[in-house]
């Protein structure tokens, strides 16, 4: 996604979605993630969305086993359903209170090939981790998610107690001052369009970018953090957007 950071909301770049990221973004954000090919051609029109480019889209999907269909009902395949949670945890992330610890993982494993390694760079930095020196990830101890017990076989899992520079030392692992100018921009953006293809383009991309979003404690963030507002914002407009895509399908 190309992005012009600025602070002007008609000055954000994004470009049109495709036929088949609004299939994924609409069924994403329902729950359950299924809806009839009937109410799925209707339900794009607002944005924009031919039905017989939807239909051409769907078949590619079914084959390259992004969606299962079922008697004319078309659900999220299993690792999408994954994404799916992935993607509800970034709007409602599960926080607990932070008394100062946190997490540590310093990777053990050697002899992995590139994919290896870059497949686990991947699910660590999923988890909110980042990484201090090669091989060394960490993060405040607040999520109440739990650890994949897969992970014991390449790496240790420990309960740090970093020195009282916490502040500086999550500026340091993550681009907070980027992320809160991004935010600020989608934010604006998202209250600023009016079209419903130009909203459902937005909000595609405040969830991508909400899934980047460290989620720190309060004491390690930036004063007016835009997490709250953004994730706010976003669930307003996507209930308003499902109204509308049932509304089309009805």
């Amino acid at each position: 996604m190309r992005m012009n950071v600025t602070a002007q909301p008609d000055e954000v770049d994004l470009p049109p979605l495709s036929a088949r990221s609004v299939v994924l973004s609409l069924l994403l954000g329902t729950h359950p993630p299924e809806m009839a090919a009937k109410d799925l051609v209707r339900g794009v029109e607002p944005f924009g969305v031919g039905g017989s480019t939807v239909r051409a889209a769907l078949s590619r999907m079914v084959a390259a086993g992004d969606l299962r269909r079922t008697d004319g009902v078309y659900r999220l395949s299993d690792r999408l359903l994954e994404r799916q949670r992935r993607q509800d945890d970034a709007v409602h992330p599960d926080t607990r209170a932070w008394h100062g610890d946190w997490e540590m993982a310093v990777i053990t494993a050697t002899g992995r090939g590139p994919a290896e390694r870059a497949e686990l760079r991947g699910r660590l930095s999923a988890l909110r981790l980042a990484e201090l020196r090669e091989g060394v990830w960490l993060r405040p101890a607040n999520l109440g998610r739990p650890w994949p017990a897969d992970l014991g076989g390449v790496l240790q899992h420990f309960t740090a107690h970093p020195d009282p520079s916490a502040p500086d030392l999550a500026a340091g692992l993550w681009p907070l001052d980027a992320w809160a100018r991004t935010a600020r921009v989608l934010l604006a953006h998202v209250e600023w369009t009016q079209r419903p293809a130009d909203r459902f383009t937005a909000l595609a991309a405040v969830v991508r970018h909400l899934l980047a979003d460290p989620v720190l404690p309060a004491g390690l963030l930036p004063a007016d953090w835009p997490g709250p507002a953004l994730r706010t914002a976003y669930g307003h407009h996507q209930r308003e957007l499902v109204a509308t895509v049932s509304g089309a399908g009805a």
